[in-house]
């Protein structure tokens, strides 16, 4: 027996390593660093799921400061969220709420203009996303997505089923569109997972992280089990500037930050993952069921 059992826990680690090498610094950037300052054509975001009975209102106030992002998305918020941080509207003049109880609550709070801003129920009721054009300072347009799907619960939701059509239904809009595309959010999945991966494909966008390290952004309080949950994904028109996890304040996940920079000619230089006719295939099937 444990001349069977050590094999197998063997090649099961190789297994693993071989999902997780994309993300180690030993791998090939997915997303380049960019070279020279365009700063009227940057955006940076911040991504945070606050944890809905958590009120820590005023850690969370503070990171924002701290952090001074363009954009900040927070998840999980609902009423009493909505009210404690209110205050950001005194320098996040834009804003698009969606406070519920259901811990699938989102705020979106932008110093940057925003337009045709729409929140959609793509799968499930009380399950939102926020789909807005952002006007960077030089006036260009850019299209985000804001997503927090559910995720695989047993005797709650078992499948991961809404949460695969979710992402990709959101892929089809981001390979659709023309603008330079954004998705950020808790996604309820590993940064390497098939689905993950799947989502990447259909929807021809790149993963920061790729080539630079995990951010594991949850479970803030169990250092020792701890996964990247909480992404941000780019159109290849996008170069970075700089990303960091930043400071828990009594979250259950820790916040990610993201600075971009828009350069036409970056789609020349970095390439999304390929797809093949399985995984069109896999994403019909996927995107077909409920």
């Amino acid at each position: 027996m444990f001349l069977v059992f050590v094999p197998l826990i063997a090649l099961n680690l190789i297994y693993l390593g071989w999902l997780i090498w994309p993300f180690t610094i030993f791998s090939a950037k997915q997303v380049l660093r960019i070279s020279s300052q365009k700063k009227d054509d940057q955006i940076c975001v911040m991504i945070s799921n606050v944890y809905q009975d958590n009120d820590n209102y005023a850690g969370c106030l503070a990171e924002v400061q701290r952090a001074n992002p363009d954009v900040v998305l927070l998840l999980e918020t609902n009423g009493a969220w909505d009210t404690a941080t209110a205050k950001l509207s005194e320098t996040y003049k834009h804003s698009v709420k969606v406070p519920l109880e259901n811990t699938y609550g989102m705020l979106l709070y932008s110093k940057l203009e925003l337009k045709e801003s729409v929140v959609h129920y793509m799968v499930e009721d009380g399950i939102p996303s926020i789909h807005t054009r952002i006007v960077l300072k030089s006036g260009r347009e850019v299209q985000l997505y804001a997503v927090h799907p559910t995720p695989p619960v047993p005797n709650e939701n078992p499948r991961s089923t809404e949460r695969d059509k979710e992402l990709l239904l959101v892929a089809d809009l981001a390979k659709e569109c023309k603008l330079p595309v954004i998705v950020v959010g808790d996604l309820n999945d590993v940064a390497w997972s098939y689905t993950t991966e799947l989502f990447l494909k259909m929807s021809g966008l790149l993963d920061p992280r790729r080539g630079r390290g995990f951010y594991n952004s949850f479970h803030a309080h169990y250092p020792i089990m701890r996964f990247p949950l909480d992404h941000a994904f780019v159109s290849a028109d996008f170069k970075l500037v700089g990303m960091k996890r930043l400071r828990n304040f009594k979250s259950d996940h820790f916040p990610i930050y993201i600075h971009l920079q828009y350069e036409a000619a970056a789609e020349l230089e970095q390439q999304p993952l390929e797809t093949d006719s399985e995984d069109i295939a896999l994403a019909e099937e996927k995107k077909a069921k409920i």
